[in-house]
């Protein structure tokens, strides 16, 4: 059965003090909140918030000798879920952050759930959405225990009623919330977490359309989301919503992924807080990226934000380390002619890449001395003797280093490596092309880690790389298979 998308809400249900919404007039500049918090006292206590999938400090306050003390400050915080913390840094009780700021909290750290917040009408409304679905949200989480629990028919029937039933009733009092207070925090925060119902297969012409629901579900995913608020980071649940909507409802295909990151970040490019911290996660997670060629969408942020001047939004080191990792991938995209190698083999004579023949030539950098070199390259040469060879693919093995030719060319020897190119590139070589200006093959081919491999076509054409040996068998094979179908 399907996990009922309202029980993530179930950290954010915990808060206080049940009324009406009220009119509020214009909010006054800077934050001001009192807090009575017993029994501590003398103490150094703190407000945290959510942001993104990490929480973060954001005020401190010291509580006097009558447990009380303020969060006061001559700026606003950004609004959200928020929570007071303990001298010990733990987690008390959550609240809201509504635009006034102007509340009053009174609390004791024996009384869990029943902390006392006035002056903030938000904080109100949470109050009693929170008691409404602690009782449907418990109902809802029994029935399905009891479901997965179930001995029987009967009882997995049973079970089943009312999960569906108590299902339905949270999403129409959460809807009906939404409804009845469509400028409330609270509205702004489910409307967030919100994710579109599934619907049935459609018959169209008399055949189902299988591929509906999924295009139903990704155009409605982010319905009413404005992705320039920046409260949105100050939740616990947006950031997995959108790894959610990454993982299930994007192509793992490079442009595609493109095409969705340009959207949120143009569309949050108003927004102080989520602009930058969208640019950023995008930026680590395709600076090394979890499957091939999608560093492609490193280099497009790169030449379409920071090369525009996003740059500012970084300290000189990041700066420094984004464009040279972006200068190192632009030469090695997937598809992109490989950068040239004319390198000295082992009798002292060029052995220029560009000179092989063969449908396939497998570049692999590598050092005698690194431990994982001496594991993976007698294995490259394994899948080479036994396989490729025959294929007629050619290997091209360079030594990144120059001062270790003799251990080099032992190894070689020893691991008897023949039917390779053996190259290295000479310390005259390096110097002139440094004096020349040109780019290095360590940065052309983005060597950050040894071995580092390439699969190149029969025009030089970069097909894979950073792959195991295993999955650049199968390449192979199934370039193979295809090219023999044609």
């Amino acid at each position: 059965m399907r996990r009922s998308i309202f029980t993530a809400f179930v950290l954010f249900c915990t808060l206080g003090a049940s009324a009406q919404k009220t009119a509020a007039p214009a909010a006054p500049k800077g934050r001001n909140i009192s807090i009575t918090l017993t029994p501590i006292k003398n103490a150094k206590i703190y407000l945290g918030s959510f942001y993104g999938e990490s929480m973060a400090l954001m005020d401190s306050a010291i509580l006097d000798g009558n447990s009380r003390g303020v969060f006061k400050g001559s700026t606003k915080l950004t609004g959200g879920i928020y929570f007071v913390v303990s001298p010990q840094k733990t987690m008390l009780f959550q609240l809201l952050m509504d635009n006034k700021q102007q509340f009053s909290i009174v609390a004791d750290t024996a009384l869990k759930g029943r902390e006392v917040i006035m002056g903030s009408p938000d904080n109100d409304l949470f109050k009693a959405y929170s008691a409404a679905m602690d009782d449907k949200g418990r109902r809802h989480a029994q029935a399905e225990q009891g479901f997965v629990n179930s001995k029987t028919k009967e009882d997995s029937a049973k079970y089943r009623a009312e999960f569906i039933k108590t299902d339905k009733e949270i999403k129409d009092y959460w809807n009906e919330t939404i409804k009845k207070n469509p400028n409330s925090l609270l509205a702004f925060l489910l409307t967030a977490m919100r994710r579109p119902e599934t619907p049935a297969i459609p018959v169209v012409n008399g055949k189902p359309d299988s591929t509906y629901p999924y295009r139903y579900v990704k155009q409605h995913y982010w319905d009413d989301v404005l992705f320039n608020d920046d409260r949105l980071l100050r939740t616990p649940f947006f950031e997995p919503k959108l790894n959610e909507y990454m993982k299930t409802m994007v192509s793992p295909e490079p442009d595609s992924i493109i095409k969705e990151v340009k959207y949120f970040l143009l569309s949050a490019r108003s927004g102080k807080e989520i602009y930058p911290y969208l640019l950023t996660k995008f930026t680590n997670k395709y600076m090394n990226p979890e499957y091939m060629g999608q560093d492609k969408v490193f280099v497009w942020l790169y030449e379409n934000f920071y090369a525009k001047g996003d740059t500012m939004l970084l300290n000189p080191a990041s700066r420094k380390a984004i464009t040279e990792r972006a200068y190192s991938l632009m030469a090695n995209q997937i598809g992109l002619p490989a950068a040239p190698l004319d390198l000295t083999d082992t009798t002292g004579r060029t052995a220029s890449l560009y000179n092989l023949q063969a449908p396939f030539t497998v570049v692999a950098f590598w050092d005698p001395n690194c431990g994982h070199c001496k594991e993976e390259i007698p294995r490259l040469d394994s899948f080479y003797r036994a396989k490729w060879k025959g294929y007629g693919v050619a290997v091209y093995s360079v030594d990144i280093y120059n001062n270790n030719l003799p251990e080099w060319k032992r190894f070689i020897g020893e691991k008897n490596l023949s039917g390779w190119v053996h190259a290295y590139e000479t310390t005259e070589a390096r110097t002139a092309g440094e004096r020349a200006g040109k780019i290095n093959y360590r940065q052309a081919y983005d060597i950050q880690k040894t071995p580092t491999i390439y699969l190149l076509d029969k025009d030089k054409r970069i097909i894979a790389k950073q792959l195991s040996l295993e999955q650049f068998d199968d390449l192979i094979e199934t370039k193979r298979k295809a090219s023999a179908k044609n």
